[in-house]
């Protein structure tokens, strides 16, 4: 199987699709690694897993395998040579609880799964490192009484963070201190004990200052009557430590030991978490397990795309018993290419071990390869065509196969001129049927379909169409050959009964009407009129469209010599090219006769001021005389 045949049969959304089912990060990361098989006896193997794992499902409501997580990442750093944390060694000692249980849930369910139940026994179990971890470690951190010598220490750590607190109570209390205090508690900066003092005061504390505040109002100092102990506790801290990294380094070393055989139950719980994610995959859906056989015969039975609704149309099909190349036909949109990807992608399915939707009497083969060419596989970067990208694929294709390849092709031929792509396409047919591939290929020419009519081991199928509401039916129907409903649909949508009988005789004799069209009939090109615009004189007072201003503007001054018109737009005087220009409205047709135009130019205070000026105004007048003087001292 090539990365195309994954693509277009949407083979990697199915195994997303059954990851959703996982508990843990182990069952995703072994399906991401999933591929078909083309062994019968894998395939079997497979298939038989997830029907036992189906009928535990079944049979028990509950599967003990939540809460265990991959420690994939943990057992690295061992190999490492590192020393977990006490997380880690948590991860590890849940795991290995996880596996007992599994273990202990399979001892009995030989009867319903004697292939799971057989995994089961390759399992050890670990109690005793179990046990250990979870009597050093509780809430991710190690307990004192994991050692007498660090219950000591945690003893002396406790006692020595009593007098410190004690001390520094004594400070706080202190009336002597109390006018050097910025706040009364105890602050804990670098796991040294200090006392928020006052900066001003800062060189009237005996200690050692430790931190200053961001503002620099405060300063953090150790005072020196707990110095000593301070130093004692950091070095009880960092006894502490070490006695917790020697017990981590012992379970640790505990765990490398076992390694190898840990490593066998990683591998058989991510088993177990995969296959059970396919049964509930399968449970899901009400999925069956198919015959399956390695000679090419499928048979589909009522069968669905996964991917598709629950409600989408079941097919029915068979190949590789009476013919091994099946060629199918119908209208656009009619579902000739789901009935491409449902065969190949419940092929892929099941060679994955995977159950399908389906009735009984459902058998699908295991192929070597499954190649598709499906879809516009046009590659812009090479600049090929949609017909080149096609021969591309199929001449890869030819290289590829074998005996016992599963072949799948949507409108082979097409792309090009009919005649030629459907004597291609039939060639190309022939070529993979003499091979001994099983062939399923989707066309729209009617010369395929006349070839598989005439060959005995080729078949027609066509999907069916509902005449009366011009919608398909999603139904395959193998041995009819799918009628053309052009013309009929054409009729339907009242097309002249004259071109229906000229489409007819065409499809019959091709003796096609070359009689030319009269010259009567045939409209004359006209001189195109010039735009009014560009010959009309814009005049003072035109209300224009401004294509580059988007919007309306009043004409201010005349076309220059270089054809430009002042306009007033938006309280804004502006140059226009006349071709940017629209005429809206005329200005004989906006202001009656005599109106005094310069004013539409003039803002209303101007002409308030000027209109006062003319009575005599005195405010106008000493308005003026103010403005003056302003600009005379500006």
């Amino acid at each position: 199987m090539n990365t195309m045949t994954y693509e277009k049969l949407q083979y990697i959304q199915l195994k997303e699709m059954v990851k959703n089912h996982c508990v843990s990060g182990l069952g995703k990361a072994l399906l991401d690694q999933l591929k078909p098989s083309s062994t019968l006896k894998v395939v079997k193997n497979r298939l038989n897993e997830t029907t036992e794992a189906r009928n535990l499902l079944n049979a028990e409501s509950h599967i003990p395998l939540k809460g265990i997580s991959h420690i994939g990442l943990h057992i690295d750093k061992l190999e490492k040579g590192m020393i977990l944390e006490p997380s880690e060694l948590v991860a590890i000692a849940d795991f290995l609880r996880g596996c007992r249980n599994i273990k202990k849930f399979m001892t009995d369910k030989e009867f319903f799964a004697p292939t799971l139940h057989s995994y089961a026994r390759s399992m050890t179990e670990f109690r005793s490192i179990e046990e250990e971890i979870q009597f050093t470690i509780k809430g991710n951190a190690v307990v004192s009484e994991a050692s007498k010598d660090l219950k000591r220490i945690r003893n002396q750590i406790i006692k020595t963070e009593g007098k410190i607190e004690e001390r520094l109570n004594k400070f706080l209390k202190s009336g002597a201190n109390k006018e050097f205090i910025q706040e009364f508690f105890i602050s804990k900066k670098d796991d040294r004990y200090t006392i928020p003092i006052k900066a001003s005061y800062k060189n009237q504390v005996a200690g050692t200052i430790v931190e200053v505040s961001a503002k620099g109002a405060t300063v953090f100092i150790e005072p020196a009557s707990v110095t000593k102990l301070n130093v004692e506790l950091a070095s009880l801290k960092a006894e502490e430590s070490m006695e917790e990294y020697q017990l981590l380094a012992t379970l640790s070393g505990t765990v490398f030991e076992q390694l190898k055989p840990i490593k066998i139950n990683i591998e058989l719980i991510s088993q177990y978490d995969m296959i059970f994610a396919k049964a509930k995959f399968s449970k899901s859906m009400d999925a069956i397990e198919p015959k399956i056989n390695d000679h090419g015969y499928i048979k589909l039975t009522g069968c669905k795309h996964p991917l598709l609704p629950q409600d989408s149309v079941p097919l029915d099909f068979e190949i590789g018993k009476d013919y091994r190349s099946l060629i199918i036909t119908g209208p656009n949109a009619g579902g000739k290419t789901v009935v491409l990807k449902t065969i190949g992608i419940l092929t892929l399915a099941v060679m994955s071990g995977l159950h399908v939707a389906g009735k009984e009497g459902t058998e699908l083969a295991v192929f070597d390869q499954v190649f598709v060419d499906i879809g516009d596989n046009q590659s812009m970067e090479n600049a090929l065509s949609t017909f080149s990208s096609h021969m591309k694929n199929i001449s890869e294709i030819m290289g590829a196969i074998t005996n016992n390849s599963l072949l799948l092709f949507d409108e082979i031929g097409s792309g090009t001129e009919p005649n030629e792509g459907a004597a291609l396409a039939i060639s190309i047919l022939e070529e993979f049927y003499q091979r001994g591939c099983i062939t399923v290929a989707t066309t729209h020419y009617g010369e395929i379909k006349r070839y598989s009519e005439i060959h005995s081991d080729f078949m027609n199928a066509a999907m069916q169409f509902n005449s009366e509401t011009l919608e398909p039916k999603y139904k395959l129907l193998i041995g009819q050959s799918g009628e053309s409903n052009a013309l009929w649909i054409a009729k339907k949508m009242n097309v002249r009964e004259k071109v229906l009988q000229k489409a007819k005789l065409y499809i019959e004799n091709k003796d096609y009407d070359l009689e030319r069209v009269q010259e009567s009939k045939i409209k004359k090109a006209k001189p195109a009129a010039v735009p009014k615009e560009s010959s009309y004189e814009y005049e003072v007072g035109d209300k224009v469209k401004v294509s580059e201003l988007n919007g309306y503007a009043i004409v201010y001054k005349k076309k220059d010599s270089f054809n430009n018109v002042v306009v007033l737009f938006e309280d804004t005087f502006k140059e226009v090219h006349a071709n940017k220009l629209e005429l809206e409205i005329k200005a004989v047709d906006l202001y009656p006769e005599g109106y005094d135009l310069d004013s539409l130019f003039v803002s209303y205070k101007e002409r308030k001021l000027n209109h006062d000026l003319e009575r005599g105004s005195k405010k106008a007048l000493k308005n003026v005389a103010a403005d003056i003087r302003k600009k005379l001292g500006e």
